[in-house]
């Protein structure tokens, strides 16, 4: 019998001109995996004996087929209403007349001032760290239709590069046709603004970013080797790209080469730290690179290392902060599962997720309990 998932699937594969032969290519390019063929597509769309992808096949059925991963996950999807309004299954940045107005009314004030957009960049770096991705998303779509009308300048263009950033970063990674395409505007604005600090920051925030939810490597690895190439001094954006780096490498299976990654990348934060009061999105104080670390480890089965990151980070992390001290959860969930415990670390990390209100679950958390699922 035909899924509702099944339906959907050969739906998208056939509106981009997909192949089965070729969905199957691309599903074991983006898993690296062999074990994905044109027959086993087939059961998935045709539904045979109930047969439908685990949860580590649907978030790179999401990359594949350019939607989001709840699209897909939902097993009530309403196809039709999906095919004939893909953007409603996204969040929604705001109604369209809100930005319009928006838009208007700066426009007959002025708009903000350089110093103004400053500010607003400031306030969110820090507000990122504790506000839903829905919340930061809808501010920033009003903001950035004033913005596109004032992106004039070096210094400008360099804000609209970091809110292009951040903007990305409200869509989970699997929804890779929006995700990808705000990052490399995102590195293109940097590109304008002539300042070689944004533009190895915007990159290396991108390929972190990609890089720890597992989604789109090829493009986290693109956008770490360019910043890496700008720019050989440490800074926080080659500590990113790095950090980006040595995840794809671990997600690949190339241990070797995340193990020296992730040293390099502690050798340039130990030049670049950021305070450890700075809770902002465009710092790494100790505690968040202890995060990083902890997932690349947990990733490589480094049990002990991973510990040891995971007990420096609760240490240091601050208590205003608390959706990463589930990221630290759901890390050892993970550890749990690839030792051989798979019912239990699924549980542990389940657990930690419902411990958290809805409202500061993040995207990457739900990418992260996935990959717990499907380790």
């Amino acid at each position: 019998m035909t899924t509702a998932v099944g339906s959907l699937i050969e739906e998208l594969r056939r509106g981009l001109g997909m192949s089965q032969d070729q969905l199957a290519a691309r599903l074991n390019e983006l898993g690296n995996r062999t074990t994905v063929t044109r027959q086993l597509i087939s059961r998935w769309e045709n539904g045979y004996q109930g047969r439908k992808p685990g949860p580590l096949w649907l978030r790179h059925l999401a990359t594949a087929l350019q939607v989001p991963l709840h699209a897909l996950e939902s097993a009530d999807v309403n196809r039709r209403a999906f095919l004939t309004n893909v953007a409603a299954t996204a969040i929604a940045p705001a109604t369209a007349s809100d930005l319009l107005s928006h838009g208007f009314a700066a426009a007959l004030h002025g708009g903000p001032s350089l110093d103004d957009w400053q500010e607003r960049l400031y306030i969110y770096g820090q507000d990122y760290m504790s506000s839903g991705a829905e919340e930061i998303q809808r501010r920033l779509a009003a903001d950035m239709v004033v913005l596109q009308r004032q992106a004039e300048g070096p210094h400008m263009w360099e804000v609209a590069a970091r809110l292009s950033t951040l903007f990305a970063k409200t869509f989970p990674g699997t929804d890779a046709a929006r995700t990808t395409g705000w990052y490399g505007m995102a590195a293109t604005a940097a590109d304008r603004s002539d300042d070689q600090a944004a533009r190895v920051w915007v990159r290396g925030r991108a390929a972190i970013a990609l890089g720890y939810e597992g989604a789109s490597l090829a493009v986290a690895e693109r956008l770490a080797d360019q910043a890496l190439a700008i720019d050989s001094r440490p800074s926080l954006g080659r500590l990113n790209a790095l950090m980006g780096k040595a995840h794809a490498a671990a997600i690949r299976g190339d241990r070797r080469a995340a193990l020296q990654l992730n040293d390099e990348g502690w050798r340039v934060f130990e030049r670049v730290a950021s305070p450890a009061n700075e809770q902002s999105d465009y710092a790494v104080p100790e505690w968040r690179m202890n995060v990083f670390s902890s997932l690349l480890l947990a990733r490589l089965g480094e049990e002990k290392r991973a510990e040891h990151a995971q007990e420096q980070a609760r240490l240091l992390l601050p208590p205003s902060l608390p959706r990463f001290a589930t990221h630290l959860e759901l890390h050892r969930g993970l550890m749990l599962a690839q030792a051989g415990d798979r019912a239990g670390g699924v549980a542990y990390a389940r657990a930690a997720l419902s411990q958290l209100p809805p409202n500061k679950r993040s995207l990457t958390l739900r990418l992260l309990m996935a990959e717990v699922e499907a380790a």
